[in-house]
């Protein structure tokens, strides 16, 4: 197959794709967009998303990424502290004040007719020289959002290994369900230019129409998040000829978020393939991958990528000993954007990630959770760690933890289930798999997790949840017995959602 974007309702080779862009570019400029200028690009997935960013490549701006669903506010105090010169956005997406706003559409526009003048391919030597060439706003979901500053040639090259790594080729058709203004999806955006194959635009919160352009396509590489994964598991399950859709594929890639293994085992029932989970961040770049040929944790670190797991002394542990997983990549962000839009350059070497896991005697990467500590009942707990455990045993769960004067804190559980089961029925499940001072003070069943803007389980809303119910007759103890009771009750407390 020759290489081809395929949007939602549009298709061009590589090759007129790459004159579109370049031909933006030529708009862009004439429009006073420098090398080194910042402009800040703010839309959803689609062909002209794609365009507009490969455009800006050529040009050699600093591109600013913004989830399409920012707040008009929040973009205006980016626009300010990234000294934003032009923001590029699209009908749905809310512009900022005080700067320049175009539109791709008027962009494309602009540029349509002017193809023989343009380039029959992007170059992005200015771009890569850039210090600043991408500054992604990371999403907050572990503190305040913050500008990660990256160079253009340290994030193709970490593209560069992840494709080695994975085995991408010229006659792939990737179909990533992904945000392309996150790390992950604007991966394999840029995956597919690299190796030059094809790639698929699909509306990512429309399983059933990706699902569609996947067999219209011949699509050989999904890239998804586990909620994503999960629908789309609950579509062809419910009608078995749907998954002659998924045929063509040969891998299908997880990460964004911790995989559950029972996940895994229903894909290989389902597609003969496993899932492949991996590893990244932001600020690291892609670390991680398992592989049709290692699909164990999230695979070995990508070559060139040093991995350890430490005690909190900073002691290496061996192997399948849990403690922090610190990371030295030469792939590793420039630093953080401050206040007045100035780099704030990080140490390179090795970098603690905050994140628990351990290694097997092979060097495959599990990821146990966040190290956030949890106080409790004379114990230090955490959380994921929990989390991880309880869903080797099929009970897909999010705790937390709320501050209790009495036992330290109090935990919640919140499981998926779209069957509905009690909350009885998964508290005794929970309890047989756990001691007594890790069990649930309180069990609520949910048909599906909330869900961050990056497809994460969204931690925000699931406290917000845990905290309207927080009331004293409302939560249970684990007793010395290892039930969980209601102190005024003395019964189970079970709540279905």
């Amino acid at each position: 197959m020759t290489a081809t974007i395929f949007g939602a309702d549009s298709a061009q080779t590589l090759e007129d794709f790459e004159r579109t862009a370049t031909a933006v570019a030529l708009v862009l400029r004439e429009r006073g967009v420098t090398a080194g200028a910042r402009v800040l690009l703010k839309a959803g997935n689609s062909a002209g998303y794609v365009t507009t960013l490969f455009a800006l490549m050529h040009v050699g701006a600093s591109i600013v990424l913004v989830d399409h669903r920012e707040l008009g506010e929040e973009t205006t105090r980016i626009c300010e502290v990234a000294t934003v010169s032009l923001c590029i956005v699209d009908d749905d997406a809310v512009p900022p004040t005080g700067v320049t706003v175009s539109h791709i559409y008027e962009l494309l526009a602009a540029a349509a007719g002017r193809n023989g003048e343009a380039r029959a391919r992007i170059r992005i030597d200015t771009w890569c020289g850039l210090p600043d060439g991408l500054i992604m706003w990371s999403s907050g979901s572990t503190g305040a959002p913050k500008g990660v500053v990256k160079t253009g040639a340290r994030f193709i090259r970490n593209l560069e290994r992840n494709a080695a790594h994975m085995g991408h080729r010229p006659d792939d058709v990737l179909l990533p369900l992904l945000p392309f203004n996150h790390q992950y999806g604007l991966s394999m955006v840029l995956i597919a230019w690299i190796v030059r194959c094809s790639l698929v635009i699909a509306p990512y919160r429309r399983v059933d129409r990706a699902l569609r352009m996947a067999a219209q396509t011949g699509a050989t590489v999904l890239d998804a998040t586990p909620a994503t994964y999960r629908t789309l598991h609950n579509i062809v399950s419910r009608r078995a000829e749907l998954t002659a859709q998924l045929a063509t594929v040969r891998m299908f890639c997880s990460g964004a978020a911790p995989l559950d293994p029972t996940l895994v085992d229903r894909y290989v029932d389902l597609t003969g393939h496993p899932l492949l989970d991996s590893y990244g961040s932001t600020e690291l770049g892609n670390i991680s991958f398992a592989t049709p040929e290692n699909p164990i944790g999230t695979g070995r670190s990508m070559a060139g990528i040093g991995v350890r797991i430490v005690d909190d002394e900073g002691t290496e542990l061996g192997h399948s000993q849990v403690g922090e997983i610190v990371i030295d990549t030469p792939d590793l962000m420039e630093g953080y954007l401050d206040e007045s839009g100035e780099l704030r350059p990080e140490p390179r070497g090795w970098r603690p990630t905050g994140d628990l896991g351990h290694l097997d005697a092979a060097g495959n990467l599990f990821v146990d959770g966040r190290k956030l500590a949890v106080h409790r009942m004379g114990h230090t707990l955490y959380p994921e760690v929990i989390e991880s455990r309880v869903a080797a045993t099929g009970c897909s769960t999010k705790i937390i933890a709320l501050p209790d004067e009495r036992r330290g804190a109090s935990l919640v559980f919140f499981v998926e289930d779209e069957r509905s089961r009690s909350a009885a029925y998964w508290r005794e499940r929970i309890c047989a798999v756990l001691p007594v001072y890790e069990q649930p003070n309180r069990v609520v069943v949910l048909d599906r997790l909330p869900l961050n803007r990056n497809g994460k389980p969204d931690r925000h809303e699931l406290t917000r949840r845990a905290a309207e119910r927080s009331g004293a007759s409302e939560l249970g103890a684990p007793s010395e017995l290892g039930a969980s009771a209601d102190q005024s009750t003395g019964e189970p407390t079970s709540i279905v959602a």
